[in-house]
């Protein structure tokens, strides 16, 4: 018998536990940082030393951090379910906590991809570059002498793997999403894409407004997925 696919979207709010500093909350980056100076096209054109101080600052936070419960959590429903995780997030702690299928919508953290040919994606420390560690600048090349950049979707480009998330979606038997505020497109109009009649769960703090068929689970994502856990397992039972 095959298993049910439960699809993840998850958001900062899995990650925050571990310390990884979100950007839309009260002290969250944005306050930090202006987004359109850090985050966006527009931003990295005009100044791309700071990009990249910005994203060398993000790559050493990352470092220094583990994956919490609510990413471990969704690894073990591996057992019972062909889990497919589609984040917002760049971290890779969806990836360090074991999740087999990881699909990211804004880029990894621990990634750069050539500026001229966006194809050539390395993954940091790389031999391949001019910089061996986890920092570059605008004097990192790689092995064609081409510059790099951070292999992030900034604002005011295209999200390449949208169409490869609506996708899982469409295929989803049980669907849930865990630590967004469900204001951040494309990605929050993946719910919309949910099959008629598929359970739906959500799992935050302070939820967003959703219909009432969505189960909501006012928790942190620890503690969500814990809860998320046993309302699975015994529907299964």
């Amino acid at each position: 018998m095959s298993k049910k696919r439960l699809v993840i979207s998850s958001g900062s709010g899995i990650s925050a536990e571990s310390g990884i500093s979100t950007f839309r909350d009260a002290g969250g980056l944005w306050e930090q940082y202006p987004v359109e100076k850090v985050a966006s096209i527009d931003g990295f054109r005009a100044d791309p030393a700071l990009i990249h101080k910005f994203y060398n600052e993000r790559r050493k936070q990352l470092s220094s951090v583990k994956p919490n419960a609510a990413h471990l959590g969704l690894v073990d429903l591996e057992r019972d379910f062909d889990v497919r995780v589609i984040t917002q997030n760049v971290d890779d702690l969806h990836e360090r906590a074991g999740s087999s299928h990881v699909l990211h919508l804004h880029g990894e953290l621990m990634k750069v991809e050539s500026l001229t040919h966006p194809e050539r994606i390395y993954t940091l420390p790389c031999d391949e570059l001019t910089d061996k560690g986890l920092e570059t600048s605008v004097d990192t090349r790689d092995s064609y002498g081409d510059g790099v950049r951070p292999h992030i979707v900034f604002f005011g480009e295209a999200v390449p793997n949208m169409e490869l998330a609506v996708q899982e979606v469409l295929n989803a038997d049980i669907f849930v999403v865990i630590g967004t505020t469900l204001v951040v497109y494309p990605a929050a109009a993946l719910i919309q894409y949910v099959k008629k009649g598929v359970p739906i769960y959500y799992i935050d703090p302070h939820p967003a407004q959703v219909p009432d068929w969505v189960h909501v689970i006012d928790k942190p994502a620890t503690q969500g997925v814990a809860e998320l856990m046993q309302l699975l397992r015994n529907q299964q039972g």
